[in-house]
């Protein structure tokens, strides 16, 4: 990826100014913080907490096979919370107003088995800036091979069925996050757009959190425990496949989703919209009145509030998607929704289906072409 992508308002669109100086006057007239308050404090103990609970559960050796399946499998989800209610707050830096405290919440991420500093880069700077955009945007890039995500990325035959198989593939994010892509991501000379000169002291921190996540959930349980080696490993596995298809299922309705854009640049790699409109175009909310979303997904369910204001903590995006939602009917913008989880999911399951069809017929295409060339060269 060589071409550099601007964002170019054609229209002179006063959205975003506009948005911004409301969501501003809100905080201000109702004399609130834009960062966390109690509640927030409330969510981290009951994740953290409830997350080392269930570590030390497992520890304890009392449970059967089954009940030891369950606790894996709660203690992988657990993770993701932390990751969606903790973690990604304190990496935007959202959750409070001193750096230090985000900055130590942060190092939760590396209990989660990711890297925040990879984070940051990847998701903070890239993925935020470049939403949706092929070839920009390393977040829609799941499986390059076996899930088209955007009608522009290269087609395989496979991909005919990817509806069946894509949901289970999402299980392995988070294991690929532990075993390959931080360290992957780390030494690529560019990230999207992004040139980064690792400061020294987070190649230290790659690699020894990374170990550090080895020791507590592979070789810990494994000498606590008295475990085979494949009971250690499956746990592992266990545990992560958990996680990857909590993260993977909230990221992929976040984007992938009926009505979201995947602009491409034209020749002189401009997108011809404001970028805060574009986030309107190529973001989705889901299930936004349930309570039990809300607090489990760390105000993910509200990627449309997020990608606008990531500064924000998102215990204040019910409050602020009323003016959000106002202000983008006014401007003649989407408001991308799915009033629940379960229509979320068939929205991206019919996505994947169509996106699927369509490369497979194309496919189709490509060989009858190569044959009607081989036999005309003949």
């Amino acid at each position: 990826m060589s071409q550099k992508v601007k964002f170019i308002n054609k229209n002179q669109s006063a959205f975003f100014a506009t948005v911004r100086q409301r969501v501003e006057t809100s905080f201000k007239e109702k004399g609130l913080s834009k960062n966390g308050n109690g509640a927030m404090w409330g969510k981290t103990a009951f994740f953290v907490l409830g997350f080392f609970s269930l570590y030390l559960l497992i520890l304890s050796g009392w449970f059967g096979a089954w009940a030891m399946l369950g606790l894996t499998l709660a203690l992988g989800a657990f993770a993701a919370f932390i990751g969606f209610n903790v973690c990604h707050d304190a990496i935007h830096g959202s959750f409070s107003q001193h750096a230090r405290v985000n900055k130590g919440l942060s190092f939760l991420f590396h209990l989660v088995g990711a890297n925040p500093y990879v984070w940051n880069i990847t998701h903070n700077i890239v993925h935020h800036t470049y939403t949706n955009i092929p070839g920009h945007d390393e977040d829609i890039e799941v499986a390059p091979g076996l899930i088209r995500l955007d009608a522009s990325e290269k087609v395989n035959g496979i991909q005919r069925y990817q509806h069946l198989y894509a949901f289970w593939l999402y299980g392995l994010a988070s294991l690929s996050w532990v075993l390959r892509k931080d360290y992957i991501k780390f030494f690529k000379k560019n990230i999207g757009q992004h040139t980064a000169q690792h400061p020294r002291i987070e190649y230290f921190n790659l690699f020894f959190y990374k170990i550090l996540h080895y020791v507590i959930f592979i070789a810990i349980p494994l000498v606590v425990l008295n475990l085979t080696w494949w009971q250690a490993a499956l746990g592992f596995l266990v545990m992560h496949m958990a996680e990857g298809m909590v993260m993977g299922l909230v990221f992929q309705l976040a984007h992938v989703v009926e009505g979201t854009d995947f602009p491409v640049p034209n020749e002189q790699g401009n997108v011809e919209e404001a970028w805060a409109e574009h986030q309107m175009r190529t973001t989705a909310n889901f299930a936004p009145t349930s309570a039990l979303a809300s607090f489990f997904l760390g105000g993910l369910n509200r990627q449309i509030e997020h990608h606008l204001f990531p500064k924000v903590c998102h215990i204040h995006y019910p409050a602020i998607a009323v003016i959000v939602r106002q202000t983008a009917q006014e401007f003649n913008l989407p408001y991308i929704e799915s009033p629940t989880f379960v229509s979320a999911i068939q929205s991206h399951y019919r996505m994947l289906k169509k996106l699927g069809k369509e490369a497979y017929h194309l496919q189709a295409q490509e060989e009858e072409s190569q044959n009607s060339k081989r036999l005309f060269a003949a």
